[in-house]
């Protein structure tokens, strides 16, 4: 994980507006957003794992799933999740039924190394998103 200091920080949005703007730029809402808290995640590359740029929020009036919830930016970040390049050989040729509940594999290094060429292209995205979200 590699932070990523900017003038977002400590902004405040409504959650719909915010992500109104952020989604036609390609971010998204991760999977790890709880009623109090969340993250917009921007995925930058897939190669040699997932290399995201994430945008944490926290609620400061009210649950993220009812309308007109405000939220808080905090400190932008980069995140690697490094999984293996080759194919688990035992696990090739499992079913239908089983490939349903085992689709992902396990990550071999949930907080890989962010390498400089994942900063350069963060501070980028963090300029842009600056840009964007003045008031």
């Amino acid at each position: 994980m590699r932070e990523i200091h900017s003038n977002i920080e400590g902004k405040q949005y409504h959650l719909f507006k915010l992500e109104q703007l952020l989604k036609p730029m390609g971010y998204t809402i991760g999977g790890n957003w709880d009623y109090d808290h969340g993250a917009f995640d921007y995925k930058i590359d897939t190669n040699n794992g997932y290399h995201f740029l994430r945008i944490p929020f926290k609620s400061i009036d009210g649950q993220l799933d009812t309308s007109n919830c405000t939220v808080e930016l905090g400190t932008p970040y980069l995140l690697s999740h490094i999984y293996e390049s080759n194919i688990d050989e035992n696990n090739a040729n499992i079913g239908n039924f089983s490939a349903s509940f085992n689709q992902f594999q396990a990550p071999i290094d949930k907080d890989g190394e962010v390498t400089e060429r994942y900063v350069a292209i963060g501070h980028e995205l963090v300029k842009e998103l600056e840009g964007i979200l003045q008031y």
